[in-house]
């Protein structure tokens, strides 16, 4: 696997300091510069795969600067701020980190990315029975999936007919790549990254909404949270 390519913004330096030497010590993660401020580091964001972004800086704060970029890296928050993780769903980022933040979990969220960067270059798929033939389906195409007693129906992005193949909910979602799925009713599994907004009780997906039932709540925002 390639090196994960990553910048690092941060205006306070012990703490650029700290978030710079845990990334020399994940041999996957390539640190291509580090950075006081976000215009410092403007020219570098198309050329990476990951970005570690404080959010309280005084020149622009992280939030407003991620909401500027057209085609954003992958994200991680590094803050010493609890109240901005909403935000940090809603812009999609890809972990949220308090300081101090211990190695375990920034290694954690590093793996996160890990797991992502794989996905976007290599493209899981998996391989459905339909229309009396094997069809292979790229994960990243699905939105959602809806369970019908015997049979599932796989709603892509790339087509508005559904694929609908001969399994159960249980086995097309044994199929699917984690961590990027969820199931969150007796009939749907979402795609994680499709979710737009979501409530207790629904999940807002490509203008669809899908219930959310009581027994997979715990486990759905277990996933959201990280």
């Amino acid at each position: 696997m390639d090196k994960i390519k990553c910048i690092a913004i941060d205006d306070e330096p012990f703490a650029l300091e700290i978030i710079t030497d845990d990334i020399s010590k994940v041999p996957y993660l390539e640190l291509m510069g580090k950075f006081a401020s976000p215009a410092a580091a403007s020219a570098w964001v198309s050329k990476v795969d990951l970005i570690f972004l404080d959010i309280q800086m005084p020149s622009q704060s992280g939030i407003s600067f991620l909401r500027g970029l057209k085609n954003p890296p992958m994200v991680i928050f590094t803050t010493a701020y609890e109240q901005y993780a909403l935000e940090g769903f809603e812009l999609k980022v890809i972990d949220y980190l308090v300081k101090p933040i211990p190695f375990e979990r920034f290694l954690q969220a590093t793996r996160h990315a890990k797991d992502l960067f794989t996905l976007k270059t290599e493209r899981p798929f998996v391989i459905v029975y339909a229309e009396y033939k094997q069809v292979k389906i790229f994960a990243d195409d699905i939105i959602y999936i809806e369970g019908l007693k015997d049979y599932v129906k796989l709603h892509l992005k790339s087509q508005e007919k559904p694929v609908m193949t001969r399994l159960n909910m249980k086995g097309i979602l044994e199929k699917l790549p984690e961590p990027y799925f969820c199931r969150v009713h007796n009939s749907f599994i979402v795609a994680l990254d499709q979710i737009q907004s979501f409530q207790k009780n629904q999940i807002t997906l490509q203008n669809i909404q899908i219930p959310v039932g009581l027994r997979f709540l715990g486990g759905f925002m277990e996933k959201v949270r990280g």
